[in-house]
């Protein structure tokens, strides 16, 4: 779902790129260059490429939200913290070598002293 999302924004952005460029410009230095209004020859047709533009607008912004919520939540690791993962698990599971054990003397140091 999230490939097809993702597949989808970038061709809504194309298409708005394209949309883009084909409109007429209304003021600046390109609106000198240009036919004054007979780009198309219809004033719908400049209606209809800005509704359009908003429109991909619009459906970007969605498509965007809805592919970030389609992602996997489980995040994504590399193979080095892989490794280092692997390696804190190892050094944290109880070694087979056994340590000695030594015995402790039950008896108090008062008892221990020697008595004269």
């Amino acid at each position: 779902m999230y490939t097809l999302c993702i597949v989808l924004v970038l061709i809504a952005s194309v298409l708005m790129v394209l949309a883009v460029l084909v409109q007429n410009p209304k003021s600046g230095m390109a609106s000198n260059f240009g036919a004054s209004n007979q780009v198309m020859g219809v004033r719908q047709t400049a209606d209809f490429l800005e509704k359009a533009t908003w429109g991909l607008a619009v459906a970007i912004f969605a498509l965007s939200l809805f592919a970030t919520l389609a992602m996997d939540t489980k995040p994504a690791q590399s193979p080095a913290a892989a490794e280092a993962s692997a390696l804190v698990e190892e050094m944290a599971a109880p070694s087979e070598v056994a340590m000695p054990q030594v015995e402790v003397p039950s008896e108090s140091p008062a008892e221990a002293a020697p008595q004269n």
